[in-house]
């Protein structure tokens, strides 16, 4: 449901810089404002659907899990709907945001994600796409910041038929882009910036 804003010129782009968390998540920086960072929370009430935890870390090409990256989900509902003025297929879950930010641990890198296991959404198509949530992920030294997306590796047939995943060409790198469920409602998505697991990322 991306806009079409193909008659703006793109802006230079720049590093994110180490004031990153200053600026998007100043709760997690030490400085209280807002009330809370804005996509701490993406459950503002009981909600529809599996409750998942979705954590991971941001690793270079050394293995090393990085400190200061910053990662944003962006996700339908239980029932494959987004909180969004574009939705036009039903109304999405009023008590989930659809949205999340989460920082780095400063000492392991990891990042946690309090949501919900998402529906399938139509490809534009109409094929159904296989549960997923977009990630876009900045860091200190990311000019562009780097999109991908998490699929559950316990959906094996729906990952099958997927329109996006049976496009990619090298099909031994799927595995890149699953998350595994590592105890009851717990998955682990680990993304990798280079080396022989890097992570798949998508140019859009």
């Amino acid at each position: 449901m991306t806009q079409n804003l193909s008659y703006l010129k793109e802006s230079p782009s720049q590093t994110a810089g180490p004031y990153v968390h200053i600026g998007c998540t100043p709760n997690f920086a030490g400085i209280k404002a807002y009330g809370g960072d804005l996509g701490a929370t993406m459950k503002t009430g009981a909600v529809r659907g599996q409750e998942i935890t979705l954590k991971g870390a941001v690793f270079d090409g050394t293995g090393t899990p990085l400190r200061d990256a910053m990662i944003e989900i962006w996700q339908p509902d239980a029932a494959g709907l987004f909180a969004s003025a574009n939705e036009t297929r039903g109304q999405a879950d009023p008590n989930f945001t659809g949205w999340g930010r989460s920082a780095g641990d400063p000492v392991t890198g990891e990042f946690t994600f309090e949501t919900v296991k998402p529906g399938a959404v139509p490809f534009s198509d109409g094929r159904m796409q296989a549960p997923h949530i977009t990630v876009w992920i900045v860091a200190r030294g990311i000019n562009i910041g780097l999109q991908t997306r998490v699929y559950f590796a316990d959906e094996p047939d729906a990952n099958a038929q997927d329109p996006i995943l049976i496009r990619i060409e090298h099909q031994n790198r799927i595995p890149t882009l699953l998350a595994d469920k590592t105890g009851d409602a717990q998955y682990r998505f680990d993304i990798h910036l280079q080396g022989p697991n890097e992570t798949i990322f998508f140019d859009i």
